[in-house]
Protein backbone atom coordinates (compact mmCIF):
# COMPACT_ATOMS: atom_id res chain seq x y z
CA UNK A 1 0.00 0.00 0.00
CA UNK A 2 1.43 3.39 -1.11
CA UNK A 3 2.12 6.44 1.48
CA UNK A 4 -1.34 9.08 0.72
CA UNK A 5 -0.34 12.19 -0.51
CA UNK A 6 1.16 14.92 1.77
CA UNK A 7 -1.43 16.44 3.94
CA UNK A 8 -2.10 19.90 4.98
CA UNK A 9 0.81 21.70 6.32
CA UNK A 10 -1.96 23.46 9.08
CA UNK A 11 -3.84 20.53 9.94
CA UNK A 12 -1.22 17.62 9.24
CA UNK A 13 -1.79 16.02 12.81
CA UNK A 14 -5.51 16.63 12.55
CA UNK A 15 -6.09 14.17 9.81
CA UNK A 16 -4.20 11.44 11.01
CA UNK A 17 -6.72 8.16 11.85
CA UNK A 18 -7.20 8.15 15.42
CA UNK A 19 -5.32 4.52 15.44
CA UNK A 20 -1.58 6.06 14.27
CA UNK A 21 1.25 5.55 16.91
CA UNK A 22 1.84 9.50 18.39
CA UNK A 23 4.59 8.18 21.60
CA UNK A 24 5.78 5.14 22.69
CA UNK A 25 8.23 4.75 26.25
CA UNK A 26 9.37 1.58 27.46
CA UNK A 27 8.08 0.32 30.51
CA UNK A 28 10.01 -2.74 31.24
CA UNK A 29 12.27 -5.34 29.98
CA UNK A 30 10.96 -9.04 30.39
CA UNK A 31 13.30 -12.18 29.68
CA UNK A 32 12.19 -14.50 27.14
CA UNK A 33 13.41 -17.93 27.31
CA UNK A 34 13.03 -18.94 23.24
CA UNK A 35 15.41 -20.89 21.34
CA UNK A 36 17.88 -18.51 22.77
CA UNK A 37 17.16 -16.54 26.03
CA UNK A 38 17.11 -12.78 25.31
CA UNK A 39 15.74 -9.90 26.44
CA UNK A 40 12.03 -7.98 24.93
CA UNK A 41 11.39 -4.23 25.64
CA UNK A 42 8.02 -4.08 27.13
CA UNK A 43 6.50 -0.91 25.50
CA UNK A 44 3.21 1.51 26.29
CA UNK A 45 2.17 3.32 22.84
CA UNK A 46 -0.30 5.99 23.01
CA UNK A 47 -2.23 6.62 19.99
CA UNK A 48 -3.62 9.52 18.34
CA UNK A 49 -7.33 8.24 19.71
CA UNK A 50 -5.44 8.52 23.17
CA UNK A 51 -5.66 4.86 23.27
CA UNK A 52 -2.70 3.48 25.40
CA UNK A 53 -1.58 -0.50 24.74
CA UNK A 54 1.29 -2.90 25.58
CA UNK A 55 3.47 -3.96 22.95
CA UNK A 56 6.67 -6.56 23.02
CA UNK A 57 9.66 -6.09 20.62
CA UNK A 58 13.16 -7.22 20.45
CA UNK A 59 16.54 -4.92 19.47
CA UNK A 60 16.71 -7.00 16.62
CA UNK A 61 12.98 -5.48 15.45
CA UNK A 62 13.91 -1.93 16.46
CA UNK A 63 16.99 -2.41 13.57
CA UNK A 64 14.85 -4.20 10.75
CA UNK A 65 12.42 -1.18 11.31
CA UNK A 66 15.58 0.95 10.86
CA UNK A 67 16.69 -0.30 8.16
CA UNK A 68 13.34 -0.43 6.24
CA UNK A 69 12.77 3.34 6.73
CA UNK A 70 17.16 4.43 6.12
CA UNK A 71 16.18 2.12 2.83
CA UNK A 72 12.94 4.37 1.73
CA UNK A 73 13.27 8.16 3.39
CA UNK A 74 16.99 8.14 3.02
CA UNK A 75 17.11 6.85 -0.32
CA UNK A 76 19.14 9.27 -3.21
CA UNK A 77 16.35 7.93 -5.79
CA UNK A 78 13.52 10.65 -5.21
CA UNK A 79 11.57 9.04 -8.41
CA UNK A 80 11.11 5.67 -5.79
CA UNK A 81 10.93 7.67 -2.99
CA UNK A 82 10.11 11.22 -3.37
CA UNK A 83 10.47 11.79 0.20
CA UNK A 84 12.91 11.97 2.41
CA UNK A 85 14.01 13.03 6.60
CA UNK A 86 16.96 12.87 8.31
CA UNK A 87 16.15 9.26 10.80
CA UNK A 88 17.22 9.23 14.47
CA UNK A 89 19.87 7.68 15.54
CA UNK A 90 19.53 3.64 16.11
CA UNK A 91 21.56 2.79 19.35
CA UNK A 92 24.11 0.29 17.59
CA UNK A 93 24.91 -3.36 17.68
CA UNK A 94 26.65 -4.59 21.25
CA UNK A 95 28.26 -8.08 21.05
CA UNK A 96 29.71 -9.16 24.16
CA UNK A 97 27.81 -8.75 28.08
CA UNK A 98 25.61 -9.44 29.68
CA UNK A 99 22.44 -9.56 28.09
CA UNK A 100 20.20 -8.33 30.74
CA UNK A 101 22.60 -5.11 31.47
CA UNK A 102 23.18 -4.33 27.34
CA UNK A 103 19.11 -4.18 27.68
CA UNK A 104 18.59 -2.10 30.33
CA UNK A 105 21.47 0.36 29.07
CA UNK A 106 19.13 0.88 25.79
CA UNK A 107 16.49 1.68 27.32
CA UNK A 108 17.00 5.69 27.61
CA UNK A 109 18.43 5.47 24.33
CA UNK A 110 15.47 3.91 22.74
CA UNK A 111 12.99 5.95 24.33
CA UNK A 112 15.17 8.82 22.82
CA UNK A 113 15.03 7.23 19.40
CA UNK A 114 11.24 6.38 19.43
CA UNK A 115 10.37 10.07 20.81
CA UNK A 116 11.86 11.70 18.02
CA UNK A 117 11.04 9.12 15.07
CA UNK A 118 6.91 9.39 16.18
CA UNK A 119 7.91 13.34 15.62
CA UNK A 120 9.01 13.18 12.77
CA UNK A 121 6.42 15.02 9.97
CA UNK A 122 2.82 13.27 9.86
CA UNK A 123 3.32 11.56 6.75
CA UNK A 124 5.92 9.49 8.10
CA UNK A 125 3.29 7.89 10.73
CA UNK A 126 1.19 6.81 7.54
CA UNK A 127 4.24 4.47 6.80
CA UNK A 128 2.78 0.83 6.80
CA UNK A 129 6.15 -1.02 8.44
CA UNK A 130 5.97 1.81 11.20
CA UNK A 131 2.38 1.53 11.88
CA UNK A 132 3.26 -2.41 11.92
CA UNK A 133 5.87 -2.16 14.19
CA UNK A 134 3.07 -0.26 16.97
CA UNK A 135 0.61 -2.27 16.41
CA UNK A 136 -0.27 -4.13 19.02
CA UNK A 137 -0.46 -7.95 17.80
CA UNK A 138 -2.78 -10.66 19.09
CA UNK A 139 0.21 -11.96 20.93
CA UNK A 140 1.11 -8.67 22.32
CA UNK A 141 -2.94 -8.51 24.07
CA UNK A 142 -2.51 -11.86 25.33
CA UNK A 143 0.64 -11.03 26.93
CA UNK A 144 0.82 -10.51 31.03
CA UNK A 145 3.71 -7.65 31.82
CA UNK A 146 5.62 -9.06 34.91
CA UNK A 147 6.06 -5.62 36.46
CA UNK A 148 6.52 -2.21 34.16
CA UNK A 149 8.87 -0.75 36.90
CA UNK A 150 8.56 2.69 34.83
CA UNK A 151 5.07 2.94 34.84
CA UNK A 152 4.46 2.70 37.82
CA UNK A 153 5.30 4.75 41.27
CA UNK A 154 7.79 3.26 43.33
CA UNK A 155 5.84 1.38 46.51
CA UNK A 156 6.82 0.55 50.09
CA UNK A 157 7.68 -3.27 50.34
CA UNK A 158 5.88 -4.81 53.13
CA UNK A 159 6.62 -8.68 54.03
CA UNK A 160 3.58 -10.54 54.93
CA UNK A 161 3.94 -11.95 58.23
CA UNK A 162 1.13 -14.72 57.63
CA UNK A 163 2.57 -18.04 57.44
CA UNK A 164 1.31 -20.59 55.62
CA UNK A 165 0.98 -23.96 57.96
CA UNK A 166 2.66 -26.72 56.79
CA UNK A 167 -0.24 -28.92 56.81
CA UNK A 168 -1.86 -26.93 54.00
CA UNK A 169 1.23 -27.15 51.73
CA UNK A 170 0.98 -30.74 51.90
CA UNK A 171 -2.76 -31.20 50.60
CA UNK A 172 -1.27 -29.54 47.51
CA UNK A 173 -0.35 -31.72 44.52
CA UNK A 174 3.47 -32.90 44.92
CA UNK A 175 5.52 -35.72 44.18
CA UNK A 176 8.84 -37.25 45.57
CA UNK A 177 12.01 -37.39 43.36
CA UNK A 178 13.05 -40.96 42.68
CA UNK A 179 15.79 -40.44 40.58
CA UNK A 180 18.79 -37.41 40.58
CA UNK A 181 18.07 -35.14 37.36
CA UNK A 182 20.48 -32.67 35.81
CA UNK A 183 18.78 -29.45 33.98
CA UNK A 184 20.16 -28.78 30.27
CA UNK A 185 18.65 -25.55 29.85
CA UNK A 186 17.05 -22.61 32.09
CA UNK A 187 13.67 -23.54 31.70
CA UNK A 188 14.46 -26.89 33.55
CA UNK A 189 14.32 -28.06 37.35
CA UNK A 190 17.39 -29.93 38.59
CA UNK A 191 16.02 -32.83 40.61
CA UNK A 192 17.81 -34.89 43.83
CA UNK A 193 16.94 -37.90 45.01
CA UNK A 194 14.08 -37.83 47.95
CA UNK A 195 13.01 -34.22 47.30
CA UNK A 196 9.37 -33.48 47.53
CA UNK A 197 8.38 -31.27 44.38
CA UNK A 198 4.95 -29.10 44.89
CA UNK A 199 3.18 -29.66 41.43
CA UNK A 200 1.98 -26.06 39.36
CA UNK A 201 0.79 -27.52 35.89
CA UNK A 202 1.27 -30.09 33.05
CA UNK A 203 3.42 -28.81 30.28
CA UNK A 204 2.65 -31.72 28.13
CA UNK A 205 2.27 -35.63 28.16
CA UNK A 206 6.34 -36.17 29.89
CA UNK A 207 6.97 -33.23 31.54
CA UNK A 208 5.50 -31.19 35.06
CA UNK A 209 6.19 -27.41 36.09
CA UNK A 210 6.94 -27.44 39.94
CA UNK A 211 8.72 -25.70 42.74
CA UNK A 212 11.06 -27.12 45.01
CA UNK A 213 13.75 -25.81 47.52
CA UNK A 214 12.86 -22.37 46.32
CA UNK A 215 13.09 -22.78 42.49
CA UNK A 216 10.70 -23.14 40.04
CA UNK A 217 11.17 -25.06 36.40
CA UNK A 218 9.78 -28.17 34.22
CA UNK A 219 11.10 -31.85 34.32
CA UNK A 220 10.45 -35.20 33.12
CA UNK A 221 7.50 -37.15 35.02
CA UNK A 222 9.28 -40.69 34.49
CA UNK A 223 11.93 -39.04 37.17
CA UNK A 224 9.19 -38.52 40.19
CA UNK A 225 6.50 -40.93 41.76
CA UNK A 226 2.81 -38.42 42.17
CA UNK A 227 1.97 -38.54 45.98
CA UNK A 228 -1.08 -35.87 44.94
CA UNK A 229 -2.05 -35.37 41.62
CA UNK A 230 -2.89 -32.24 39.91
CA UNK A 231 -6.79 -31.14 39.51
CA UNK A 232 -8.33 -33.28 36.67
CA UNK A 233 -10.17 -30.96 34.23
CA UNK A 234 -14.04 -32.58 33.12
CA UNK A 235 -11.95 -34.94 30.31
CA UNK A 236 -9.82 -36.57 32.82
CA UNK A 237 -6.94 -34.59 31.71
CA UNK A 238 -4.41 -32.50 34.48
CA UNK A 239 -4.90 -28.93 33.55
CA UNK A 240 -2.01 -27.17 31.65
CA UNK A 241 -1.39 -24.37 30.55
CA UNK A 242 0.24 -23.45 26.46
CA UNK A 243 3.08 -21.18 26.85
CA UNK A 244 5.95 -23.82 26.63
CA UNK A 245 6.05 -25.87 23.48
CA UNK A 246 8.51 -28.71 23.48
CA UNK A 247 10.80 -29.61 20.47
CA UNK A 248 12.09 -33.75 19.89
CA UNK A 249 15.57 -33.29 19.36
CA UNK A 250 18.23 -36.79 18.07
CA UNK A 251 21.86 -36.24 18.44
CA UNK A 252 23.12 -38.75 15.82
CA UNK A 253 26.74 -40.54 16.57
CA UNK A 254 28.53 -43.50 16.29
CA UNK A 255 27.76 -44.78 19.58
CA UNK A 256 24.13 -44.40 19.18
CA UNK A 257 21.01 -41.89 19.62
CA UNK A 258 21.02 -39.38 21.98
CA UNK A 259 16.70 -38.52 21.95
CA UNK A 260 15.90 -34.71 24.41
CA UNK A 261 12.96 -33.01 24.54
CA UNK A 262 13.42 -28.82 24.02
CA UNK A 263 11.15 -26.93 25.96
CA UNK A 264 10.92 -23.11 24.79
CA UNK A 265 8.73 -20.24 25.17
CA UNK A 266 7.48 -20.33 21.71
CA UNK A 267 4.35 -20.90 20.00
CA UNK A 268 4.00 -24.00 17.92
CA UNK A 269 3.69 -22.01 14.88
CA UNK A 270 6.55 -19.96 15.10
CA UNK A 271 9.85 -20.51 12.36
CA UNK A 272 12.96 -19.63 14.08
CA UNK A 273 16.13 -18.58 12.88
CA UNK A 274 18.80 -21.06 11.48
CA UNK A 275 21.35 -19.53 13.96
CA UNK A 276 18.99 -19.43 17.01
CA UNK A 277 18.37 -23.08 16.50
CA UNK A 278 22.18 -23.80 16.17
CA UNK A 279 22.96 -21.81 18.95
CA UNK A 280 20.39 -23.75 21.14
CA UNK A 281 21.68 -27.69 20.08
CA UNK A 282 25.23 -26.72 20.69
CA UNK A 283 24.20 -25.94 24.65
CA UNK A 284 21.45 -28.56 25.17
CA UNK A 285 24.27 -31.27 23.93
CA UNK A 286 27.40 -29.21 24.82
CA UNK A 287 28.98 -29.46 21.55
CA UNK A 288 30.25 -26.81 18.78
CA UNK A 289 31.12 -28.45 15.56
CA UNK A 290 27.48 -29.70 14.97
CA UNK A 291 25.06 -29.91 11.75
CA UNK A 292 21.42 -29.41 11.67
CA UNK A 293 19.09 -31.91 9.88
CA UNK A 294 15.28 -33.11 9.29
CA UNK A 295 13.73 -35.88 7.87
CA UNK A 296 12.23 -35.75 4.18
CA UNK A 297 9.52 -38.12 3.04
CA UNK A 298 11.70 -40.46 2.38
CA UNK A 299 13.56 -40.58 5.01
CA UNK A 300 16.83 -39.57 4.71
CA UNK A 301 18.39 -36.74 6.13
CA UNK A 302 18.90 -33.19 4.56
CA UNK A 303 20.69 -30.94 6.06
CA UNK A 304 20.23 -26.89 7.08
CA UNK A 305 22.21 -24.45 6.40
CA UNK A 306 20.34 -21.23 6.47
CA UNK A 307 16.53 -20.24 7.33
CA UNK A 308 15.46 -20.78 3.79
CA UNK A 309 16.22 -24.43 4.70
CA UNK A 310 14.61 -24.10 8.15
CA UNK A 311 10.94 -22.77 6.23
CA UNK A 312 11.78 -26.49 4.31
CA UNK A 313 12.08 -28.39 7.56
CA UNK A 314 9.04 -26.84 9.44
CA UNK A 315 6.91 -27.02 6.16
CA UNK A 316 7.39 -30.43 5.65
CA UNK A 317 7.45 -31.50 9.41
CA UNK A 318 3.72 -30.05 9.25
CA UNK A 319 2.65 -32.07 6.51
CA UNK A 320 4.41 -35.47 8.17
CA UNK A 321 2.61 -34.65 10.99
CA UNK A 322 -0.92 -34.74 9.33
CA UNK A 323 -0.27 -38.74 9.08
CA UNK A 324 0.93 -39.25 12.58
CA UNK A 325 -0.69 -40.52 15.65
CA UNK A 326 -1.72 -38.15 18.03
CA UNK A 327 1.29 -35.92 19.80
CA UNK A 328 0.75 -33.51 22.57
CA UNK A 329 -0.62 -30.08 21.60
CA UNK A 330 2.28 -28.47 22.50
CA UNK A 331 5.06 -30.21 20.32
CA UNK A 332 6.29 -29.50 17.49
CA UNK A 333 5.22 -30.80 14.35
CA UNK A 334 9.17 -30.77 13.22
CA UNK A 335 11.94 -32.98 14.54
CA UNK A 336 15.63 -32.14 14.41
CA UNK A 337 18.04 -34.28 13.50
CA UNK A 338 21.72 -33.03 15.20
CA UNK A 339 24.95 -34.55 13.43
CA UNK A 340 28.84 -33.86 14.16
CA UNK A 341 29.71 -31.25 10.90
CA UNK A 342 32.57 -33.71 9.58
CA UNK A 343 30.01 -37.00 9.79
CA UNK A 344 29.02 -37.35 6.47
CA UNK A 345 27.95 -41.05 6.54
CA UNK A 346 24.30 -40.59 7.73
CA UNK A 347 23.32 -38.98 4.43
CA UNK A 348 22.10 -41.28 1.95
CA UNK A 349 24.46 -41.25 -0.97
CA UNK A 350 24.44 -42.97 -4.22
CA UNK A 351 27.45 -45.86 -4.66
Amino acid sequence: MSLPKQLRDESDFDQLPNDVPVSACIADIEEKKGFIYYFMFVMEVKNKGGSKYLIYRRYRQFLTLHQILESKYSSEDPQSYPKTCTLPQLPGKVYIGNKQEIAESRISELNIYMKRLLGLPTWLLLDDDLRIFFYQTDQDSQHLPHNLRRLRPPTRKVKSKLIQPKTDQFSSPRAEVMFEFRRSGRLELSLKTGDVIFLLRRVNADWLEGTVNNQTGIFPESFVKVIKPLPEDEGGVATSASSYSCLRCYMLTSSGVDTRDVCVEEDITIQPSYSDLLARMRDVFNMADIALNYRDPEGDLIRMLDDEDIGLMTREGRRQARGRAQRPVNQFPWELHVTLTSDLSVYATEG
